[in-house]
């Protein structure tokens, strides 16, 4: 066996010039290499090319299997080895690698901030992308920021997609599918250990029902972390997490023409919650401070339920297919934790007297059936079409508490304030109960104008039915009882153009609708922020709607081995969301500025240097622009809150022959973020800053197993994962790291 050389800057430069001149010096071959010599370095040639060709991604963004590289929509896809080798394991790893893509990660499991294209994610409001998984659509936010495990594929869809995935698509699409049962029995488990105490196991087992007509799978996933980040007057860790998650899947072929997909799925999650620190009390008000310690005298608590049930069926019709889904998902969430300012002190002795300092709560019930009929064209025709309609109802029970904290602990308010009498008296209680129905009709079609040229058009209309019942007691709210209705509805067309320069050029460009549904704030949120100095919230805020053009390119060179993909975009939103928080209440409220500006582009590159190394890159940029604000009209010609400059993503695969059964992995992935305020007025900015992953392992080179050391946030970075105007800041993910050790059995 002869050894493999080290991979340093140098060599990796060398391997690079080599693979440039290796086209060029087999193209000036004479004529005179003829004979058998001849054809047997052709065919050595050539088998080593296909080695060396990056792999032909399918993807389903346009709800048909089609290439990655033949799908005008700007794509980051991650396939099974990739989400394997990368350690993705959350959202948060996946949005590490996709450029224009950010996500702020806070206050408990429930809560993230997905930012894409300059469209953000806020407290309480819908996301900013449509998630399906598996064919159905997420219904909640609180469920997107869960564990990823036994995945086939990731695909992130940029740009608008509601006239084909709907609500919520107004800045792009997440599309997870999880690994299918297979016809044969196959086996897989993995266990890893790592710093703060981090144990976690995944399994996944499926195989054929008598004569393979039924295929079945199950899979789960656990673990356990004790934390890394302390509370220095409890002493303890507070960013602890339990998560178990279980999933069960038949597919069922019960004839050549129908086929049902039923999958049943649960996950329960423990940990930690309001790890904030109220800088001002410090003297301090810096989002990109570090230094001051969490010392709350309440430890944060979360716990998180998630189930989900769905069936989708599929009917081939002589000139379509027939899809139906019925899904159902119940979300339970309640966190609870000290309250402003976030002091060791008890609510009679706080630094900002009596009525601050206590304990705070939340807690949400959401249950909601959706319903989708889909008609699919075969994909072998110059005209491909799809058509179908969609139907929700929801319902959704929120409260929102403050209580005295009197040393005693927190009570876990949830659909009934606790007394004076109690360890724990409820002194401010918002409670609603929401009912949602939203429906949908659309279609799209895509037609071949020429062999080169074709032309798409998708059209949705959406249409969303809110109503809001005021559940707090009326010694709480004197609103008590009132109902609310309001409705919110759209029209979101798109229209794409995509010329077929050659087989390795695509040029594509689009223009696209989306939106997202407006809502209600808790009853009475308006006249309570006024009472503490924040005039112009409103209990209703309006519905968000985006215009965006995209011009894009995607295409491949030297033999397939090097693809680089690019698009520029404008987008003019109206009443973008955005979110205030009023420390004094505990309350968290969302509002609208009324027109902003996102003109930005990106450009990802992917180059297989040799069939064992490939190095990978991504640059998005995005300048967004506050262009009215009735709020803060002074606020008119900033940047809009939540929104990085840019983003940026490098890395490198190693994946050298060990043996004549074992393979070496190397993999380095660097991402940065770029300077980003975080409310209308740019009073703050949190500085660029970088994250480092890195994974190194052996894998045998047929798949049956293979064993890892991987780190995140390797160089330790320290940084604030979110800053709220006013001086409240959460500390982000310290370096974690640890070893895995994966077996396959097929």
């Amino acid at each position: 066996m002869s050894a493999s050389p080290r991979l340093t800057p140098a060599r990796l430069s060398m391997s690079v010039a080599l693979a440039l001149a290796a086209g060029g010096a087999f193209a000036q071959q004479t004529a005179s290499d003829a004979g058998t010599n001849a054809a047997a370095s052709a065919a050595a040639a050539n088998e080593t090319k296909d080695k060396s060709t990056l792999e032909q991604i399918t993807v389903t963004a346009r709800q048909r299997s089609e290439s990655l590289q033949d799908v005008p929509i700007a794509i980051t896809a991650f396939t099974a080895k990739e989400i394997e080798r990368a350690s993705i394991d959350t959202p948060a790893d996946f949005v590490q690698l996709t450029s224009n893509v950010s996500m702020v990660q806070a206050q408990n499991s429930g809560t993230s901030f997905l930012t894409i294209r300059g469209i953000t994610q806020v407290r309480n409001g819908e996301p900013p992308v449509a998630t399906v998984i598996d064919g159905v659509q997420q219904i909640s936010p609180n469920q997107f920021n869960q564990q990823l495990y036994d995945l086939d594929s990731i695909e992130v869809l940029k740009g608008p997609q509601g006239a084909l995935y709907g609500r919520n698509a107004e800045g792009g699409a997440i599309l997870i599918t999880t690994k299918p049962p297979g016809d044969t029995f196959a086996a897989s488990f993995k266990a890893g250990v790592g710093n703060g105490g981090l144990i976690d196991s995944m399994f996944s087992v499926s195989g054929p029902i008598g004569d393979g007509k039924v295929r079945y799978l199950f899979a789960g996933s656990a673990s356990n972390f004790d934390g890394l980040i302390n509370n220095v007057y409890l002493d303890k860790k507070v960013d602890y997490e339990r998560d178990r998650n279980f999933r069960a899947r038949v597919i069922a072929d019960l004839s050549d023409e129908l086929s049902i997909d039923t999958q049943l799925s649960s996950s329960r999650t423990t940990g930690g919650a309001l790890n904030y620190v109220f800088q001002p009390l410090y003297g301090v008000d810096d989002p990109n401070n570090t230094s001051i310690p969490i010392n709350a005298n309440n430890r944060g608590y979360d716990k998180r339920v998630l189930d989900h049930f769905s069936v989708k069926a599929d009917y081939k019709l002589p000139f379509a297919t027939l899809t139906g889904i019925v899904g159902y998902d119940h979300i339970n969430e309640f966190y609870s934790g000290d309250q402003f300012p976030y002091s060791p002190a008890i609510s009679s002795n706080s630094p900002f007297g009596p009525g601050t300092d206590g304990t705070q709560t939340q807690y949400l019930s959401t249950n909601a059936t959706q319903f989708e009929l889909r008609l699919t064209s075969p994909s072998d025709q110059r005209l491909r079409w799809i058509a179908g309609a969609y139907y929700l109802y929801g319902r959704r029970y929120l409260s929102s508490t403050t209580g005295i904290d009197l040393g005693l602990g927190i009570l876990p308010v949830k659909e009934e304030p606790f007394g004076p009498n109690t360890i724990n008296p409820t002194s401010y209680f918002a409670a609603d109960h929401n009912q949602q129905k939203a429906s949908a009709v659309f279609g799209q079609a895509d037609y071949d104008l020429t062999e080169r040229l074709e032309l798409a058009f998708a059209l949705r209309y959406d249409r969303e039915e809110h109503t809001q019942k005021n559940a707090a007691p009326p010694s709480f709210d004197p609103y008590s009882g009132q109902v609310r209705s309001a409705t919110f509805d759209k029209w979101q067309p798109k229209l794409t153009l995509t010329w077929k320069a050659n087989d390795d050029l695509r040029l594509y460009a689009s223009y696209g609708e989306g939106f997202r549904s407006g809502g209600f704030n808790q009853s009475g949120t308006g006249a309570a922020a006024a009472s503490v100095g924040l005039v112009g919230v409103t209990d209703l805020y309006q519905p968000e709607s985006a215009k965006s053009l995209e011009a894009g390119f995607k295409s491949r060179f030297d033999d397939g081995r090097l693809q680089i993909d690019g698009s520029v975009f404008h987008t003019e939103v109206n009443n973008m969301l955005y979110f205030v928080f009023v420390g004094q209440l505990g309350a968290q409220v969302l509002t609208n500025i009324d027109k902003a500006k996102l003109d930005g582009y990106e450009i990802n590159a992917k180059y297989r240097l040799r069939e064992d190394l490939t190095v990978y890159g991504g640059y998005g940029y995005t300048l967004s622009e506050v262009k009215r604000f009735t709020l803060a009209p002074a606020d008119a010609g900033n940047s809009a809150p939540y929104v990085p400059r840019y983003t940026s993503n490098v890395g490198m695969q190693y994946t050298p022959r060990l043996s004549a059964a074992l393979n070496g992995l190397v993999r380095v992935d660097y991402q940065r973020i770029g300077q980003q305020y975080w409310d209308p007025g740019n009073t703050r900015s949190r500085d660029a800053f970088g994250l480092l992953n890195l994974r190194v392992g052996v894998e045998s080179h047929d798949g049956t197993w293979s064993a890892g050391l991987w780190a995140k946030n390797a160089t330790n970075t320290k940084y604030n994962a979110e800053y709220v105007l006013g001086g409240f800041a959460q500390i982000g993910i310290p370096r974690t790291f640890g070893v895995d050790f994966r077996y396959n059995y097929f």
